[in-house]
């Protein structure tokens, strides 16, 4: 059986891959708390400067496993069995969302695909978004019976603003990169061969950057957004 996560370190830049690429790399209890022990060893490892997180496939990640709702064709009866064995989940997203967040390092997500629910959530908390040009955004949270709240609903709502959010998290429309560029959610978009190479080229900018300065920085900036913080 793969490992969830593949882990590369090149110097001060290390990569996390979503490695579940036969299911679209989503979201179960196992990824999730594989995922925040991989962020801890990060956040306790000095000599980072720079995270980049990926995936392999056709999706960054897909989010919540949908496994349970297979072969459910009712829309309200498929939110009733979502909402009954996702007790939890959303949770784990935040508590993914605020480690990335508090990272000190500068944090890349190089989104190779789709981006839905929970995968666009963690996305979200990243300091920098490099996506495909087919990558795809959407978040199903409503039409499955779940609100969608918390820190990645704050930040969404600080990028695309208050009613293209609205469209985002309560009309759950889909959003390809090059739109979510031009309405400041997305900062590079590349063509697919060029993603990896996009993410190292802007690590290699930031590395060169007084670490201090830019990590006070970017925490004042996200403290506008998710509440100020003491360091």
């Amino acid at each position: 059986m793969p490992d969830n996560f593949l882990v590369a370190k090149d110097g001060p830049i290390t990569t996390i891959t979503f490695n579940r690429p036969e299911r679209r790399n989503c979201l179960n209890r196992e990824v999730m708390t594989e995922l925040e022990d991989r962020l801890r060893a990060v956040r306790n490892d000095r000599g980072v400067r720079v995270l980049i997180v990926t995936g392999t496939g056709a999706a960054f990640s897909a989010g919540a496993d949908m496994t349970v709702t297979k072969g459910i064709a009712d829309a309200q009866a498929r939110a009733r069995v979502f909402m009954a064995n996702n007790d939890g989940g959303a949770r784990m997203v935040g508590r993914i969302y605020d480690h990335v967040t508090r990272l000190d390092c500068m944090t890349i997500a190089a989104v190779n695909g789709y981006a839905v629910g929970g995968g666009w959530a963690i996305a979200a908390a990243f300091d920098f978004i490099v996506a495909i040009e087919e990558a795809e955004f959407w978040v199903p949270e409503v039409e499955l019976g779940a609100a969608f709240t918390g820190g990645p609903a704050l930040a969404m709502a600080a990028r695309l603003g208050p009613w293209r959010a609205k469209d985002a998290m309560i009309l759950c429309r889909h959003f390809k990169a090059r739109e979510l560029h031009d309405l400041g959610m997305v900062n590079r978009v590349v063509k697919q061969g060029d993603l990896i190479p996009a993410a190292h080229k802007l690590a290699q900018e930031l590395i060169k950057l007084p670490q201090k300065a830019a990590t006070r920085t970017k925490h004042f900036v996200d403290g506008v957004f998710i509440g100020a913080r003491l360091y």
